[in-house]
């Protein structure tokens, strides 16, 4: 656990079977409100269902019976295209009814096109979300003050102390384009801030193409390491590697940490996998029959650790 940090909120216990059947519950329901609402991302929130899965039933410091708890971890959605997961994620969570997920995008519904707080304030949304860059600059300000509050605790009496949280930011590769993100990187950098960990999702895909053709990253991990972070590197739909990274994160005491999570964008539907024309559309009807027949094939190969 880092300095700071308080563990108030308790978890249900699941199995990698119980998580792996939720991220496939996940991407169903991905499908049927992309399709609900004629409009959306497709390949950024199937690829990421796996962490998100991982993060709000496994990692983060928080759950429904706790969303307003002051102590609460605190979770940015900087890239706020691929809200679809999120929005899927809480419903499977127990923070809203599965119907709901259906109004994406709908006039009225507080479920818009990128995350907004203000729209759902009984949802742990922490931000509004648009301009790509933004939302790990919120975080590592999150991040900054979970420490104000840590510090000041030591001048306090105990009995009454200040909440502290961790901050977990999720982010995508082509959002690091944005100038905006390595000045938060910096600060977080110059900080130590090992309150704050980011989630990158290296699909090296964009909206107009892909990563290393538009605005080559590479060699990414160093890039973070000569900015004075840790790197994770793993593999963005292994549950298990997620889980593990996370922990890892949470003991390192001497830097931020980024968890570079290797994810295939339209995971789990073979005619979106790896397609850059799918990062910013929906499925038609056809094809999105075709997907839930995919992804429910996938659903009945999934077993027990011990099966």
């Amino acid at each position: 656990m880092k300095k700071g940090h308080s563990t108030s909120a308790s978890k249900k216990s699941y199995s990698m079977k119980d998580l792996q059947l939720s991220a496939n519950t996940i991407r169903q329901n991905i499908i049927e409100m992309l399709l609900a609402a004629g409009s959306g991302h497709s390949a950024g929130p199937l690829g990421m269902a796996d962490v998100f899965t991982a993060l709000y039933f496994s990692i983060a410091n928080i759950s429904p019976e706790t969303r307003k708890n002051a102590d609460r971890d605190r979770i940015v959605l900087s890239n706020a295209h691929i809200c679809p997961v999120l929005y899927a994620t809480l419903a499977e969570r127990g923070y809203m009814p599965r119907a709901e997920i259906m109004t994406l995008r709908k006039f009225g519904s507080r479920l818009q096109g990128h995350q907004n707080n203000h729209a759902s304030p009984d949802l742990p949304i922490e931000t509004c979300g648009g301009p790509l860059g933004q939302g790990i600059s919120q975080a590592v300000g999150m991040a900054i003050a979970s420490r104000m509050n840590h510090q000041a605790n030591k001048k306090v009496d105990e009995k009454k102390p200040l909440p502290t949280w961790h901050t977990w930011c999720l982010m995508s590769d082509g959002e690091l384009d944005e100038g905006q993100s390595w000045e938060a990187f910096m600060l977080a950098g110059k900080l130590n801030l090992n309150e704050l960990t980011v989630f990158v999702d290296r699909n090296n895909i964009q909206i107009d193409g892909y990563t290393e053709t538009i605005m080559p990253l590479e060699p990414l991990a160093d890039k973070f390491r000569a900015f004075n972070w840790s790197v994770i590197d793993i593999d963005g739909h292994n549950l298990k590697e997620i889980i593990d990274a996370a922990k890892k994160a949470r003991s390192i005491y001497e830097n931020p940490t980024v968890i570079l999570c290797h994810t295939i964008p339209g995971k789990g539907i073979d005619f979106m996998e790896n397609d850059f024309l799918w990062h910013g559309k929906p499925p038609n009807a056809t094809e999105g029959q075709i997907a839930l027949r995919e992804l429910q094939t996938l659903r009945n190969t999934i077993k027990a650790e011990h099966e």
